[in-house]
């Protein structure tokens, strides 16, 4: 696909990551946010003296090497304007190229390229006198502005505070730059003043980078080539490794007294000497300009290539390149209300904040069009709930985004999630009682990327009580929390990167208005439910299963052609309650689940999969050739350990399992039982089933739209083998069997070895 060019529309503050190859996406950041924010252009020379001892290692002297080429992305270089040079430093200076070696951008940036790590101790002090007395080689003296930027981890093992002192009474400007975990003090000591304008951390490239070039600025060496654009100086914090002195205790000393023999005893202090990681208050700096992706306009994982102040092109993935800003209308045809709920705790983080209110936007502006029936708000949560836009407020999508603007990062507090989503229940959509037909489908999308400080189960219950959707969208670090809020994998939109954010957008469409239809009613299907009946469970737990497989059973059109069910139930023992083609109707169906015995005893999901294998997904039992078929599993998890391998015999023999589990914590034994993701269903408690039955019925009816295998299981009988052709199947049976499906055995010694038959149609076996 070609590019696309687009006219930037929108200029707002928001940014976000966007997904492309890693050396592009540094091309990118590197010519954008330096070369096209900043231009140091004005006759200046600035050395690099870079430390390659033993202390700093070779990592982070090549990070020490990319800090140095991010800077020359940003500078004039040619003789008569600004001069690089560099000196590598150890237990010995020593000039890598002097600033008059090189006129091009490109020479610079490839000889700091192949700088080779030197080794050695850390002298600084040598270095810095090197300096004074060579001054800065090839350079032009004190014509012209001096710039020294000293990438060192602190370490140094002789004095620096004279020569570092003197360099700066001669007018250089000095820049001290921490790589590693750097003494904080001896940076202090180096840099010049005010210290937070000129200590800064090459670990983070982009924010030393801004930092360096933001001081220059205010010194009239560097200019910003565009007016709009600004460096934001904000608080950080920076961590360094320090060796400090700890008071271990006293022990018994003797010393001898002058002038007697006598030996005086006494109690001696003695400490000990341990490394610890400290924090430090420190001014970070990131540039903000305006621009023509600052509206992020490529969606669902595009990347925004701007070109020039007011114009752009999209890279989009694949599925979306034929589209513009790799973007299909996703209008909501559903009649909806969503509240987003976006953390904005101590937890989370600003940027992380303005990616979730991006999304927001961005959801806005692909699914709301004139003639969507969904309505939008936006609430933010720390320990309170702030309900910023209400739902519906806003009708037209551009004042939506604006209002969306508006909403503050607070940054501050507890994350208390559960609380926040007990008060979304209770007045996150207005004090209107709608209720039946009148009132629309009403969803929460919690979107957070900090766990919660407080309990998260009790307040979801309330919320699904109240017959709210919940959906979640996260980091993976929040997956099981959000898995246990929504209750299920299903309702949750995880993304590996900031940068896959954005591609969540049609999930979540997807999910506000799926609403299931009642049952398969066009499609057949063999479903076995089997419930977990051991003690673990208890009979209370066991008859509100029972209850839950009744409410799915009547979603089904229950008749030899349409929709077989049976059911087993399984605790000290197996026991199939009734097979597929016991119960022909609705009324017999439900009249033998509730008649269904209650077990007890020590259960084993593992010998119930396998009883299903062997004795009810059979042909001879009721099992249609060339029908779907599902298994649903509802348990409670004990006796889970030996069932992934059951259940994975069964998978391949072409039958679905769904795992419902049931439990304050999802065991690992669950997970491995389910399989994929999507086939397991998890809730907190036996209360919540009736709040998952749309979700299983949604896995049914999708399990029951795949494609089938007419030989799996096999319909043939006595060891006969299923063989497929032209589209039916015929049953290849061994020397004794007879019949369509092998059923019937011989005695004659002279019976025919092989024969062969088309089938019945499939519902009258």
């Amino acid at each position: 696909m070609g590019p696309r060019h687009q006219s930037a529309e929108s200029r707002g503050a928001d940014r976000s990551y966007v997904k492309m190859p890693s050396f592009l996406l540094l091309e990118v950041l590197c010519l954008f946010l330096f070369a096209g924010v900043m231009w140091c252009s004005a006759a200046v020379d600035i050395l690099f003296l870079i430390d390659g001892s033993h202390s700093v290692g070779k990592g982070s002297f090549e990070r020490s090497k990319r800090f140095a080429i991010t800077v020359c992305e940003a500078l004039d270089i040619n003789l008569r304007k600004v001069r690089v040079g560099a000196v590598q430093f150890s237990s010995a200076p020593r000039l890598e190229f002097p600033l008059d070696a090189f006129s091009t951008q490109q020479e610079v940036k490839a000889k700091i390229k192949g700088m080779v790590f030197k080794g050695g101790r850390t002298e600084t002090g040598h270095a810095l006198k090197y300096l004074l007395r060579k001054g800065f080689p090839g350079g032009r003296n004190a014509s012209v502005p001096q710039v020294l930027v000293i990438v060192t981890d602190g370490r140094s093992q002789g004095h620096v505070a004279l020569p570092a002192k003197q360099l700066k009474q001669r007018g250089i400007a000095v820049f001290a730059v921490g790589v590693r975990f750097p003494r904080w003090e001896e940076l202090h000591t180096l840099a010049s003043e005010p210290w937070e304008q000129h200590i800064l951390m090459a670990e983070q490239v982009e924010d030393a980078a801004n930092g360096l070039f933001s001081t220059l600025s205010g010194s009239a060496i560097c200019t910003i080539t565009s007016p709009d654009c600004k460096v934001q100086p904000h608080p950080c914090r920076r961590k360094t490794l320090e060796t400090v002195k700890e008071l271990v205790g006293h022990a018994p000393c003797w010393r001898g007294s002058r002038g007697t023999d006598a030996v005086l005893a006494a109690l001696c202090p003695f400490s000990s000497w341990k490394r610890v990681f400290l924090t430090h208050p420190a001014t970070c700096h990131r540039t903000i300009c305006p621009g023509p992706c600052d509206s992020q306009p490529c969606q669902n994982g595009g990347t925004c290539v701007p070109e020039g102040l007011d114009r752009y092109h999209c890279l989009c993935p694949p599925a979306f390149g034929g589209e513009a800003d790799c973007a299909p209308k996703l209008s909501l045809e559903c009649r909806v209300d969503v509240l987003f709920l976006l953390a904005g705790s101590a937890g989370t983080t600003p940027e992380g904040f303005l990616r979730a209110k991006a999304f927001v936007k961005r959801f806005a502006q692909a699914a709301l069009g004139e003639d969507s029936r969904a309505r939008v708000g936006v609430a933010r949560y720390a320990a309170e709930l702030a309900l910023a836009v209400p739902v519906g407020e806003y009708q037209d999508v551009p004042d939506l985004v604006r209002s969306l603007d508006a909403v503050p990062f607070g940054g501050g507090g507890a994350t208390l999630t559960g609380s926040a989503l007990r008060q979304a229940a209770e007045r996150g959509f207005g004090s209107a009682a709608r209720t039946g037909q009148d009132r629309p489908r009403r969803a929460v999308v919690l979107m957070t990327e900090a766990r919660s400080q407080d309990e998260v189960a009790g307040p979801a219950r309330f919320a699904r009580a109240r017959e709210l959707l919940l959906l979640g969208v996260g980091s993976e670090a929040v997956r099981a929390e959000l898995e246990e809020i929504t209750g299920s994998p299903e309702r949750v939109m995880v993304y590996p990167g900031p940068q896959d954010l954005f591609s969540q957008i049609p999930k979540l469409h997807g999910k506000l208005c799926s609403r299931q239809r009642p049952g398969c009613q066009a499609q057949s299907l063999d479903l076995v439910f089997m419930l977990d009946a051991s003690a673990s469970v208890g009979p209370e737990n066991f008859a509100q299963m029972q209850s839950f497989a009744r409410s799915c059973a009547l979603q089904f059109d229950v008749n030899p052609d349409v929709t077989q069910i049976g059911l087993v139930v399984y605790g000290g023992r197996v026991q199939t309650a009734f097979g597929l083609d016991t119960h022909l109707t609705h009324a017999a169906v439900l009249r033998a689940m509730s008649q269904a015995p209650y077990l007890g005893g020590v259960g084993s999901t593992g010998m119930a999969l396998l009883h299903i294998y062997d004795k009810v997904m059979v042909v001879h039992k009721g099992a249609r050739p060339g029908v779907p078929k599902a298994v649903v599993v509802v348990t409670g998890g004990s006796g889970a350990e030996d069932a992934a391998v059951p259940a994975q015999k069964l998978r391949d023999n072409g039958v679905s399992v769904l795992v419902v589990g049931v439990g304050p914590v999802l065991t690992e034994a669950l997970r491995r039982l389910a399989g994929p993701r999507d086939s397991l269903i998890h809730m907190a408690a036996y209360e919540d089933l009736r709040h998952h039955q749309d979700m299983l019925m949604e896995w049914i009816c999708r399990e029951a739209k795949r494609p089938v295998n007419l030989c799996r299981p096999s319909p043939c009988l006595n060891k006969g083998t299923c063989v497929l052709h032209d589209g039916s199947y015929r049953c290849e049976c061994r020397a004794g069997g007879e019949g369509p499906h092998c059923e019937r055995r011989t005695l004659r010694g002279d019976s025919p070895g092989i024969r062969g038959s088309s089938p019945e149609p499939a519902g009258d076996q």
